[in-house]
């Protein structure tokens, strides 16, 4: 093969394996995969199923237990597997970069964002600082940031997550690398922010020609976004193929099952109309404040001023109902979350089943029992120290729903209610995965018997498989116990196969509120139209049969 047609990245039979106290545990099996220079190819697979095991292989940056079990990871036809550390440090930003999911993560927090992406270029292109602060400046216009030098002067804390990214973006570019790895770029990103970020990657792959491998696990994404796709599960690559050709015409059971766990909006879920329109929940003029300043502060500074998280909002709840409030970040979503369930103060009133709270402390036992919440990241919720039986029976013996001698059994139906097993009762939570964990703790909240429960982003960290069987779970939970529920999300696709009702938030305030069914009436806020026009479009893919459809509302537990 000449080198004018060589790959830029080959991986040829690689397998990785990991030592642990169990034995070896084989991550990668046999992979094959090729990216041409500017082509963009996607590997999209859940948790688990080694999408960044492979990453990490490529770049070289493997743990100390990992072992390469075989085959070869060619770059521009150098064999990388044997390379010395030096050869590797002098490699990586020049030769071939990265994008992490979490820019907050790949920024060093003690430094100015401009001496980072000045060191980068100093190192991998010699230049002089002067030159390098000069480059930076103009690689981060590159990317769309409006005024660059004042950004190279900021502190990662002073830059948006869409701004920390671009940044990342910037120095990932700035040595005009051969390769690119994007591993979730977009995944801690709302919507319309990875919507401009996406725009970007499509922008300076066109200028600079580029090879791209994109990590993700959201199809809808993929399929704007790449040229070919491999599909991989338990660490094995099941599916490859141009992108059209993979998510019209899947071979592969596995790919066929994560197109169907895509949210289509016309597959509502069996949702039942609220009985009356008498609301059991109401929000009037909430508004939440952040960082008050106290005394001295507004001596010091006149202008000093809290941060309003919500503005004068109303709202309500009907028996029965699934209201979902979307918005991207910082839009005030989870901040009026906070303050229906007394995790902060506010102003205006809440009237909950004919009773009236002027302030957090107003709220007693009866109500916090009737309102629970369940939080996105359940790793944060559930305390690593108890049992997931001791976690369930909290609520039990706190409220008194079932006699004491009764509640392992409560505990064993709560879990057969979330679809896990009964022995989940004697693990703790590091012993389950995310989906399962978020199980538990829907199961805790449902445990109190409430009349309203209120979801926290609770499927934004889970994989697409997961989210769907999850998103099933809580529509057929919510049925069985007449709870209403208010679902909080920036998946516009995901709600509206789940409400009743959609309110949109944007800066604090409530721009939008409409019947799900009027999602696509041209009366809708130009800023409801912004998140409906953002959002990747999962009709473009094919329509999957019913058996893959059927995994979902059993399962997965994972």
């Amino acid at each position: 093969m000449s080198a004018l047609i060589r790959p830029v990245l080959e991986i040829h039979k690689y397998s990785l394996s990991y030592r642990t106290d169990a034995g070896e545990v084989m991550a990668l099996k046999d992979v094959d995969l090729k990216i041409q220079k500017g082509e963009t190819h996607a590997l999209v697979g859940e948790s688990g199923s080694g999408k960044s095991s492979l990453a990490w292989a490529v770049t070289r940056y493997l743990a100390e237990n990992a072992r390469d079990a075989g085959g070869a990871i060619l770059l521009s036809g150098e064999d990388m597997i044997g390379k010395s550390r030096a050869e590797l440090e002098a490699l990586r930003g020049k030769r071939i970069a990265m994008v992490f999911q979490d820019p907050a993560s790949s920024l060093n927090p003690t430094m100015r964002l401009g001496e980072q992406l000045a060191e980068v270029l100093i190192r991998h292109r010699g230049l002089s600082k002067a030159e390098a602060w000069k480059e930076g400046e103009a690689a981060l216009s590159r990317t769309g940031i409006a005024k660059p030098a004042q950004m190279m002067q900021r502190f990662p804390h002073e830059a948006s997550g869409g701004e920390k990214q671009r940044v990342v973006i910037a120095a990932a570019y700035a040595c005009n690398p051969e390769l690119i790895i994007f591993d979730e770029p977009t995944t801690a990103l709302d919507i319309l922010t990875a919507n401009q970020i996406l725009d970007l990657f499509v922008k300076l792959r066109e200028e600079t020609g580029v090879a791209a491998l994109y990590i993700s696990h959201d199809l809808g994404l993929v399929s704007r976004i790449a040229d070919r796709v491999s599909v991989i599960h338990k660490g094995k690559i099941v599916e490859t193929g141009p992108v059209e050709e993979v998510f019209h015409r899947p071979q592969d059971p596995y790919t066929r099952r994560l197109l169907a766990a895509l949210p289509r909006p016309e597959d509502r879920l069996a949702v039942s109309a609220p009985s009356t329109d008498a609301a059991i929940f109401r929000a009037e003029g909430i508004t939440v404040e952040y960082g008050k300043p106290g005394f001295l502060t507004r001596l010091l500074d006149k202008n000093a001023a809290a941060h309003v998280g919500a503005r004068d909002i109303s709202l309500k709840v009907r028996p029965g109902e699934l209201l979902g409030i979307v918005g991207e970040s910082g839009s005030g979503k989870s901040t009026i979350a906070k303050a229906a369930t007394g995790l902060h103060p506010f102003a205006g009133a809440v009237e909950f089943d004919g009773r009236r709270f002027n302030r957090r402390e107003d709220f007693d036992r009866a109500y916090r029992r009737d309102v629970q919440i369940v939080f996105q990241h359940p790793d944060a919720s559930l305390n690593p120290r108890e049992t997931i039986g001791g976690i369930l029976s909290r609520p039990l013996k706190l409220y008194n729903i079932v006699p004491r001698a009764e509640v392992a059994k409560r505990v064993a139906e709560l879990l057969e209610m979330v679809l896990l097993p009964r022995e989940f009762a004697q693990r703790y939570p590091h012993q389950l995965s995310g989906g399962e964990k978020q199980r538990v703790a829907i199961a805790r909240a449902f445990a109190a018997e409430p009349k309203l429960v209120i979801c926290d982003e609770i499927t934004a960290a889970l994989d697409v498989s997961v989210q769907a069987a999850v998103a099933r779970l809580l529509v057929d939970l919510q049925e069985r116990s007449g709870a209403a529920c208010i679902f909080i999300t920036h998946d516009l696709n995901l709600i509206r196969q789940l409400a009743h009702r959609i309110v949109v938030m944007q800066r604090g305030e409530l721009v939008d509120t409409f019947d799900v069914e009027e999602a696509e009436s041209p009366e809708r806020a130009p800023y409801t139209r912004a998140l409906l026009d953002a959002l990747p479009v999962p009709h473009d893919v094919t329509e999957v049969d019913h058996q893959a459809r059927d995994f979902l509302t059993e399962g997965p537990t994972a």
